[in-house]
């Protein structure tokens, strides 16, 4: 059995690495007025960023059409794929999953198996990549996404904002009300509960919401298992590869990597947001 394995670009996976793991990718798109990009092909991270400050007005995002996914879908199956896994952002936060369900049931002769990751960013490019190192080992899609269901008891993300202003323009941060009153002073700490985000605490400083981020991390990576941890960040490039200097010389069982929040989810978080996102592989 042949099963390509799809992703959004969500995933921010690197384009390099997806076309090794032979990964296809379906793009989100953000809109500044009447001009639209998809990202990761019609704009980078960079640009986006750039253009941000150009405007006065938050860009707006949406999911791919129905009718992209069963363009592809059809493509591959034309190209002799049996089935597809279609992994995606959290359906909590977005309709791309529900359309890649759709679009699933609208082509015929394929297997369309669409997962929800309930998360985003590098935290689902790592379901994506170890589906699509199975694929290539001709697992089957059902061995996969047993596969993907146990990564899911691991995988632990958190990440901080410097505003809360996007995410709550957005409609994307459930339970802010709490911390509607000091948008301004708090660095809260955020993570996906039950496929949205969520506050996972309040905190002051910048400084402390990353000691924070560290201490929830050591609780797993002193158990001296191997781990799979990315850094993301939102236009920080260099503070990103100086916590990854020094985690990686604390923590030398851990193989970590940087990844960034792209357009689409920049647009919710803001620039500034830095995360760390890890499992056990």
């Amino acid at each position: 059995m042949k099963t390509a394995i799809v992703t959004d670009s969500t995933a921010y996976i690197p384009k390099e690495v997806r076309d090794q793991l032979r990964i296809h990718m379906i793009p989100l798109s953000v809109s500044f007025g009447a001009e639209t990009y998809r990202e990761e092909i019609d704009i980078s991270t960079e640009q986006f960023y750039d253009k941000v400050k150009q405007h006065k007005e938050l860009p707006t995002t949406s999911q791919p059409a129905v009718g992209e996914f069963v363009e592809l879908f059809t493509s591959l199956r034309d190209e002799g794929y049996d089935a597809v896994i279609s992994i995606h952002l959290s359906s909590g936060i977005s309709g791309t999953y529900q359309g890649a369900l759709t679009a699933g049931n609208m082509v015929d002769g394929l297997q369309v198996y669409a997962y929800d990751s309930e998360i985003s960013c590098m935290a689902q490019g790592f379901y994506t990549i170890e589906a699509a190192k199975m694929a290539l080992d001709g697992k089957t899609p059902e061995e996969i996404i047993a596969r993907l269901d146990e990564v899911k008891k691991t995988l632990r993300a958190y990440f901080m904002v410097d505003d809360l202003s996007h995410l709550q323009r957005g409609g994307r941060l459930t339970g802010a009300q709490a911390f509607i009153g000091g948008l301004l002073q708090i660095k809260p700490l955020l993570h996906f509960e039950n496929k949205v985000i969520v506050p996972f605490e309040k905190i002051r400083t910048r400084k402390k919401a990353v000691k924070r981020i560290e201490e929830l991390f050591a609780e797993d990576a002193a158990k001296g298992v191997p781990l799979k941890a990315a850094i993301i960040h939102a236009n920080r490039p260099d503070e990103a590869e100086q916590w990854k200097q020094e985690l990686s010389s604390k923590y030398p069982h851990v193989e970590f990597m940087v990844s960034y929040f792209g357009p689409v989810i920049g647009t919710h978080l803001g620039e500034g947001a830095l995360g760390l996102t890890w499992y056990q592989p």
